[in-house]
């Protein structure tokens, strides 16, 4: 069985503890090998390191950077089947669903690579004769990217490759649940030839790794996806350095349906959105909110759809969805569940554990859970709520369009809306109106064009800085004004 190391100043190392910890497949739990318990130690080490590479890497030329990421796209491009497995394997999508995601990360590093051509200031008019006023882009400095289980490639990539571009350090944190395709994306950027220090990679809790990047006086700037909780306390930690922090920290999404809209549209739509994953995506839909002289046909339809899903392990063909990505989180589904019937709510479809994907009956090691439908969900339910991160959807009932808007944005999160219609003008009527910060017409509320800024509003972010495309460099770089007087 294969243990894995950390990389810090260019070298792999183990903890200097010893430590380690298991890494297994949620489908059937598989022992996939065991990665370093990195110590207090060992973090301050890693941001060390980058701290000590910044000067060379911040001078290196924008364009040879960018030789440097294009060369790791096409890395990646080349490992895509393998890189995709390992992350079927330990975090559960299907393989389709991880082909995706590495494609994703292959194509941002090619993205970001042509920005390595394009990064620069502003000539600005001056207000007296004789000078030269401009603008330059200088790098953050050391930035920890601290990132989620559920894409572990794709939300690695888009933090690292700008971060990088634009001539900051990094060190970089994996979930514990994901850390083997981390570690992959690492691998590819070293053997692109990434220079020693620029890039630093250590896995471990969050008690010894996080808070020692969240706190440390020596990162200039946190990135950061996961949970509201945790995003919160990393907000506090840092800002007693003033270190700059970028928070994607989850939503509870609606998938608006009104009265003109398909129903087998409306019905696909949702089916992507809230099984997709496995539900366990931060766009996911988790609630449809349905103008009441469809609801019954629509709700018919999403039962019947969520019925004739096939559930299993993600690298067997045919398969439409996978398990949840540990016992944890699929108890946390379970238990959602049943809160759900307690306050009310009418299940339609799921709502159990499937012990054999293959059956439906028996014993299986994976932690499956069928995808759940509930009817009749109030606002105020907490299925309406909270966050569960898993396959399960709540069908809230609106008499009109305003009173879905309204129950679309009665949240405290904002982060994806998507509306079904035929009607033009409510369609902008709805993006103008709601309150999220991503807006989808006629698609599902999950999948993003990397090259478009992202980020939610409320509880989702710290309505600060976007992430992807050309809005990263708001957060990965400082503006330095020059005035040159030449009179």
């Amino acid at each position: 069985m294969t243990t894995y190391k950390n990389l810090i100043a260019g070298e792999w190392v183990e903890s200097t503890s010893g430590e380690t910890f298991a890494n297994h497949n949620p489908a059937n739990g598989e022992l996939l090998g065991h990665f370093p318990s990195a110590t207090t130690e060992d973090t301050q080490r890693a941001i060390d390191a980058a701290k000590e590479a910044l000067s060379g890497w911040a001078n290196t030329p924008p364009p040879a950077r960018a030789a440097i990421l294009d060369k790791a796209s096409k890395i990646i491009d080349r490992r895509g089947d393998e890189f995709a497995k390992a992350l079927t394997r330990e975090e559960g999508k299907t393989f389709a669903e991880a082909r995706g995601e590495v494609n994703r990360a292959r194509d941002i590093f090619h993205y970001y690579a042509g920005e390595g051509w394009r990064v620069g200031g502003q000539t600005l008019p001056s207000n007296i004769p004789g000078e030269l006023l401009y603008t330059r882009r200088e790098p953050l400095g050391v930035v920890a990217l601290v990132t989620p289980w559920n894409f572990p490639v794709a939300i690695p990539a888009w933090k690292m490759a700008p971060a990088l571009i634009y001539g900051n350090t990094v060190v970089f944190k994996p979930a514990s649940l994901s850390p083997h395709i981390g570690l992959l994306l690492v691998e590819a950027l070293v053997e692109a030839g990434i220079p020693a220090g620029v890039l630093n990679f250590v896995t471990g809790s969050g008690r010894s790794v996080g808070n020692t990047l969240v706190s440390s006086a020596d990162v200039d700037g946190v990135s950061f996806t996961g949970s509201y909780a945790v995003g919160m306390g990393i907000y506090e930690q840092a800002m007693k350095n003033l270190t700059r922090v970028q928070l994607e920290m989850g939503g509870k999404n609606p998938t608006v349906v009104l009265k003109d809209a398909e129903i087998a549209q409306a019905v696909a739509l949702t089916v992507a959105g809230g099984f997709g994953v496995t539900g366990q995506a931060c766009t996911a839909t988790s609630r449809v909110i349905v103008e009441d002289s469809i609801a019954d046909s629509f709700a018919a339809a999403l039962t019947e759809a969520a019925r004739n899903l096939r559930v299993g392990d993600g690298l067997e063909s045919g398969v439409q969805m996978g398990p949840a990505v540990d016992r944890s989180q699929l108890e946390t589904n379970l238990d959602y569940i049943g809160i759900a019937q307690k306050e009310g709510a009418k299940l339609l479809a799921g709502g159990s554990r499937v012990s054999d994907p293959s059956t439906g009956t028996g014993q299986h090691g994976g932690y499956f859970v069928q995808p759940t439908v509930f009817d009749g969900v109030d606002v105020s339910m907490r299925i309406a709520q909270e966050e569960v991160f898993g396959p399960v959807i709540g069908i809230i009932r609106a008499r009109d369009f305003d009173d879905a808007l309204e129950k679309a944005n009665a949240i405290e999160f904002g982060l994806s809306a998507t509306v079904v219609t035929n009607n033009l003008q409510q369609a902008f009527h709805f993006a103008n109106r709601i309150d999220a910060g991503v807006v989808k017409i006629n698609q599902s509320s999950s999948g993003l064009a990397l090259q478009a800024p992202f980020g939610g509003f409320k509880h989702s972010s710290a309505n600060t800085f976007k992430e992807q495309g050309p809005a990263a460099i708001e957060f990965y770089t400082r503006t330095k004004t020059v005035y040159v007087g030449h009179g």
